[in-house]
């Protein structure tokens, strides 16, 4: 059954408990250093302390725990997710891309700093992901930091991310159907939620089943997250989200609410949410943060 909207109070605080763990973490992991080296680390600390919902690290954690991972090893693969994601964003806010001022409410890498700082700052992001995860701190199983190198570089690189954002980018002034549309959104936005769930698996050294269970609950929420920011993206103010709105519709691009219609999109995120649940039974009372955050996902209101 899903929950009313204000009954996510265990989900908020957790979220918030590992915005600040992240936030120490980071703190220690890259300080600034004296030097000519020094601006662009502190445009990496910029766009990371810029906030956000820390959604990734999150659900490592809560599917690391379902396995009783050490909390070293959860955070430390989740700090990894987050500076890919957060130097997506970097890239995505540049005049070549998206070209958005705002992002959390707070003026974008290029505008904080410049454009090249905030390319460099987007490429070292991403690599200083890598060197976290190979690092035996954050397993001491070599063939776990292995797997978790080669799946979170498959989930950002062409063959997820990064290729998603090429559709995206391709996808302007053209009529693209369902299937073509879902593929774009998986491989954008999905690809890195799944691998954050999958992740967690792979550091619990789960079974090929409970492995499996668990993408297939993280391409569900994927989804549903992306039909959410595609409705908040028509509904909410810039206000709300903290960054310009409408800019899909400016550019002429297709989406899923584009294609359905409010109506039918609300109802396909909530099938998909229901989808998501059922894969979290075999769970039990253990995944009842990762269910929570299936809910979430059509609740939110940025």
């Amino acid at each position: 059954m899903l929950k009313k909207v204000d009954d996510f109070s265990a989900l908020e605080t957790a979220l918030t408990d590992i915005s600040g763990e992240l936030e120490e973490t980071f703190d220690a992991l890259l300080p600034v250093p004296d030097g000519g080296d020094a601006k662009v680390v502190e445009a990496m600390r910029y766009a990371l302390f810029a906030g956000g919902k820390r959604l990734r690290p999150f659900l490592v954690r809560a599917t690391a725990d379902l396995f009783g991972v050490s909390r070293t090893s959860s955070l430390r693969a989740g700090a990894a997710l987050e500076c890919i994601h957060t130097y997506s964003l970097v890239h995505d806010d540049l005049p070549a891309m998206d070209d958005d001022d705002l992002r959390r409410g707070k003026p974008t890498v290029h505008k904080a700093f410049d454009e090249a700082t905030a390319i460099l700052a987007g490429d070292a992001l991403l690599t200083f992901a890598f060197e976290i995860l190979a690092d035996e701190s954050t397993h001491t199983d070599p063939r776990v930091r292995a797997t978790l190198v080669s799946l979170i570089a498959r989930a950002s690189g062409h063959h997820g991310m990064v290729g998603g954002q090429m559709l995206d980018l391709d996808a302007e002034d053209k009529t693209l159907g369902e299937k073509e549309i879902i593929r774009l959104q998986q491989m954008k936005t999905g690809a890195l939620i799944v691998s954050s769930v999958e992740a967690g698996a792979v550091l619990g050294k789960a079974s090929p089943h409970a492995r499996h269970a668990l993408v297939a609950y993280a391409r569900a929420v994927g989804l549903a997250f992306q039909i959410a920011d595609d409705l908040l993206d028509h509904t909410a103010s810039e206000a709300e989200m903290g960054k310009a709105t409408g800019k899909d519709a400016d550019a002429g691009k297709e989406t899923l609410l584009s294609l359905w219609g409010e109506d039918r999109a609300r109802e396909q995120a909530r099938i998909l949410t229901e989808q998501a649940l059922g894969y979290l039974e075999e769970f039990g009372d253990k995944a009842e943060l990762l269910r929570d955050v299936a809910q979430f996902a059509i609740h939110r209101r940025r």
